[in-house]
């Protein structure tokens, strides 16, 4: 039986304020799926292996903040395979309810690991159509500023499929400039109004397929 339990915001919300004029009601919490059984989510704290150097010195999210999910995806091969990643604890459950959501979908996942797995190196992750979240790293094609990856609120789906473009017309990775004809679509590619987009949509979070320099394998929490 599936389960569709949802979050339900209280009718009615008290809020103290210093004046009536500054006096507003918060935004509505977003409501979402609990996750499905055939996911066979299991969250647990973060160990050192699944953290390995993408956590060190400096980064903007401590590591206990960060939770390890194990998850079941689709494959391209039609088959039902385990992953992983990291993400921090405060998005664990609307990431349950957008992976639940592809999972019923049988959107297909090339794989998901830890990027732990590829020594933090978000080229050999993308290269290997990695799909992630947590690695505490620069922006791949600007290394002037730091992703949001690096705070566990985003996640990256397909890059193969799904590829970024950065403001010098360069993309990421190189073997997925076949997948810039979004009107063509191929197993794996996300695009607008999709399962995968709606999902997103249904946590507030937002999507850089819809960039300047599109990033068709972004999410995050924040839009950046």
């Amino acid at each position: 039986m599936r389960h569709t339990s949802t979050v339900r915001v209280p009718a009615a919300v008290v809020v103290l304020c210093a004046t009536a004029l500054s006096c507003t009601s918060p935004p509505p919490a977003p409501r979402f799926q609990a996750p499905i059984p055939e996911l066979g989510a299991r969250v647990t704290a973060v160990t050192p292996g699944s953290l390995g150097v993408t956590h060190r010195a400096g980064c903007p999210v401590p590591a206990d903040r960060l939770r390890l999910i194990r998850m079941n995806h689709w494959g391209f091969d039609g088959k039902v395979h385990q992953g992983e990643m990291v993400a921090h604890e405060r998005v664990v459950r609307p990431l349950l309810h957008v992976f639940g959501k592809a999972f019923e979908a049988r959107f297909p996942i090339r794989r998901m690991r830890v990027t732990a797995a590829y020594g933090g190196d978000d080229d050999a992750s993308m290269a290997a159509d990695n799909t992630s979240a947590f690695n505490c790293r620069r922006v791949t094609g600007d290394p002037g500023r730091l992703s949001r990856h690096s705070h566990g609120d985003a996640v990256d789906i397909n890059p193969l499929e799904n590829p970024y473009v950065d403001r010098d017309g360069d993309v990421h990775p190189p073997a997925a400039r076949a997948h810039l004809d979004r009107e063509h679509p191929t197993p794996g590619m996300i695009r607008a109004g999709d399962v995968v987009t709606r999902a997103f949509r249904e946590i507030g979070w937002s999507w850089g397929g819809r960039w300047s320099n599109p990033d068709y394998q972004h999410f995050s929490e924040t839009g950046g």
